[in-house]
């Protein structure tokens, strides 16, 4: 499945029906009078959010969404039926822009939860609406209104509650891959993750928590450099950052300031966001040449934040950090 999360679409709300002349032609009513009845109002457009999706790849050929027009009146007073309200599910996350405007209409976070963006038209007047002492025959009616039509900029955010971040090559697909049931393609060269992934981690309660592994950072991602802009908007919604960072680096201290300058330069909170570190692949580290503990102290100097031993291939230290979280997650 290909993972799309911008797209621009067009909706069109119906047009209203048309109020129509007619006059009563009954047997035994000397006075028939008007009788055209009103039309019925064209139907709107929404959009749901629904936990079934998990991409916009249903916007990428499919662009232009109406609903239906409402009916025309009918004789005896009749009024047309309504048109018919078009809802256009969206996954869970999705935030709406006006894409003329740049205004942001909502955000589609709980499941259900339901967005007017497109206002149907009204249906027009009978001409039984403009009967009066002074006209007792009007011989006139109302067309009805058009609807609404926007131009509308979907952007997906995933809902997670850890972000996990670092470098490529940080061993972010193998931690995801080691605490879940995901299984994101890994390989030993840089970028090997293009589209973020999601794992579900089960708390000792049992409770299941989203995490996201974000793909792309880099020294200038924020502004637009490798794959980071992309996708540093999914950490807007995360409650906690896991800072991955290779022990085999040969300057680890440089590669945390890297991520760390780029959450600062895209704003948004991130950089005020908490954060847990965690120094990966030290079962790869010559144990000789370089000092684990003292390098963790100098990032625990540096962030202000619990930084953990880990190897996401052995499992080594993947419990203490794992209770490190929940217990972040439980006091935020």
């Amino acid at each position: 499945m290909q993972f799309i999360d911008q797209a621009e679409i067009e909706v069109a709300a119906g047009k209203g029906g048309d109020g129509i002349v007619a006059f009563r032609r009954e047997k035994y009513v000397p006075a028939g009078g008007p009788s055209g009845g009103n039309g019925g109002k064209g139907g709107s457009v929404l959009l749901r959010a629904v936990e079934s999706l998990q991409t916009l790849l249903d916007f990428r050929y499919n662009h232009r969404f109406q609903a239906e027009n409402g009916s025309r009146g009918g004789p005896n007073n009749r009024t047309g039926a309504n048109g018919k309200d078009l809802v256009i599910e969206v996954p869970c996350g999705t935030v709406v822009y006006d894409a003329e405007t740049e205004e942001i209409l909502g955000d589609l976070v709980e499941p259900g939860q339901e967005l007017l963006v497109a206002k149907g038209g009204k249906g027009g007047l009978g001409n039984q609406y403009f009967l009066s002492n002074r006209n007792r025959a009007p011989e006139y009616a109302l067309p009805g209104l058009p609807g609404e039509v926007k131009q509308l900029r979907l952007e997906l955010k995933l809902l997670a509650e850890v972000g996990i971040i670092g470098l490529p090559n940080a061993g972010k697909s193998t931690l995801i891959s080691a605490l879940s049931a995901a299984r994101p393609k890994i390989a030993d060269y840089p970028f090997t993750t293009l589209v973020p992934n999601l794992g579900v981690v089960r708390k000792p309660n049992g409770d299941g928590t989203v995490f996201a592994d974000i793909p792309g950072l880099i020294a200038g991602a924020s502004q637009g450099a490798g794959l980071g802009y992309d996708f540093l908007r999914h950490i807007e919604r995360t409650r906690v950052l896991l800072h991955l960072i290779d022990a085999t680096s040969e300057d680890a201290i440089a590669d945390y300031k890297i991520i760390q300058q780029e959450l600062h330069d895209y704003g948004r909170g991130l950089s005020d966001r908490p954060q847990i570190l965690a120094l990966n692949k030290i079962d790869a580290v010559d144990k000789e040449s370089v000092d684990l503990e003292a390098l963790a102290t100098q990032l625990n100097h540096l962030s202000h934040a619990p930084v953990f031993l880990i190897s996401a291939v052995t499992g080594t230290g993947l419990e203490p950090m794992l209770q490190e979280i929940w217990s972040v997650l439980e006091t935020i």
